[in-house]
């Protein structure tokens, strides 16, 4: 009994210390949001625990903030090169490396709804051409789980832009590709900046305005104490992030691990677009009540005439690459799918 006992106590040990060393597997991922953003809150507050609780703590996640460990446009390779285990950062940023990301980043005035988006990355094809991209440009060392956005964005302004002319001369703050490439056909100035320096830049007249985003983020950053025109529903960008990882650091993991994950991102993004859809709804009932700053909704007609030329500018960024060109077929034959086409 003396023996079976302590053998008991043995593997109860042995045990222990295996899942104490479970329990320490944290995945360390970079977003694109700011420490105060509400999308990054989502996250700290309550999101990223869930993949604990989803593993029984085998596998925990840590979601840093923008700038973190690396600057925004380098968090692709920290991942290849395992400084990070893995990226939710915005696909458009990249667009210097390849037009393929941008076009896949963010069709400029391309869908109606974050949702129709979504679905082209999860299930229309773009997933698919974005981990291309990633075995071309990071020697097959990432691996796509998914991506979408999870907003339509808002664009804060200081001076009215009420119109498709109203561009013209304004000095607004987009990523660089082929979002500065529609606003410079509008007429606008477009100035690459980060996130994170887009209040700044703004307070202090280096632009009028700015592609930055969902009408509550823009909000929890003070964008409206200064920028007092936004333009909602927003008239061009709904940023797709990724959640992209460590391909070797993806293989180590179970694969019960690795679907936690992949049923984590469409949850958790699905999760905020709601959120943020109501909240943004709400943040703007107050405005249009109190009157404090005045919420610009471009007509239908105008739209038109933007969509009209962001498609020129799509064509153009097509055939800068072969991946390019397929980013973007893979968007028209969803848009025809989904009758956004004919």
């Amino acid at each position: 009994m003396r023996k079976i006992i302590a053998t008991a106590l043995a593997v109860a040990a042995v045990s222990a210390i295996g899942i104490a060393d479970v329990q320490a597997k944290t995945m360390k991922v970079q977003a694109s949001s700011s420490p105060g953003d509400w999308a990054h809150r989502f996250m700290t507050d309550g999101w990223q625990q869930k993949v604990g609780i989803m593993t029984g703590g085998s596998l925990e996640l840590e979601v840093l903030a923008t700038k973190a460990v690396v600057p925004h446009r380098e968090t692709i390779d920290a991942v290849a090169n395992g400084i990070l285990d893995g990226d939710l950062n915005a696909v458009s940023y990249f667009a210097g490396r390849d037009p393929a990301f941008g076009i896949i980043g963010d069709l400029i005035a391309g869908y109606d709804t974050p949702e129709q988006v979504r679905m082209f990355c999860q299930e229309g094809g773009g997933k698919e051409v974005l981990q291309k991209l990633y075995d071309k440009h990071a020697n097959g060392q990432i691996h796509v789980i998914g991506c979408g956005p999870y907003t339509k964005e808002a664009l804060v302004a200081k001076v009215p832009i009420r119109t498709v002319e109203d561009l013209k001369g304004i000095k607004i703050r987009s990523p660089e590709g082929l979002a500065a490439d529609v606003f410079r056909r509008a007429g606008a100035a477009p100035v690459s900046i980060p996130f994170s320096e887009v209040f700044t830049s703004l307070d202090k007249g280096i632009v009028d305005a700015a592609d930055a985003s969902a009408f509550v983020n823009n909000e929890a950053s003070g964008m409206h104490k200064i920028a007092k025109f936004p333009i909602y529903p927003g008239i061009h960008s709904m940023s797709v992030l990724q959640f992209v990882v460590n391909k070797d650091y993806w293989e180590k993991l179970s694969e019960q691990e690795q679907t936690v994950l992949e049923v984590w991102f469409v949850a958790a993004y699905t999760t905020m677009l709601r959120q943020a859809d109501l909240q943004d709804r709400d943040l703007v009932a107050e405005y249009k009540k109190s009157g404090e700053v005045e919420i610009v909704d471009w007509s239908t007609e105008d739209r038109r005439k933007f969509r009209e030329i962001a498609v020129a500018a799509w064509e153009d960024a097509a055939s800068k690459s072969d991946l390019a060109r397929e980013a973007l077929n893979a968007h028209l034959s969803y848009m025809r799918r989904i009758g956004l086409l004919d």
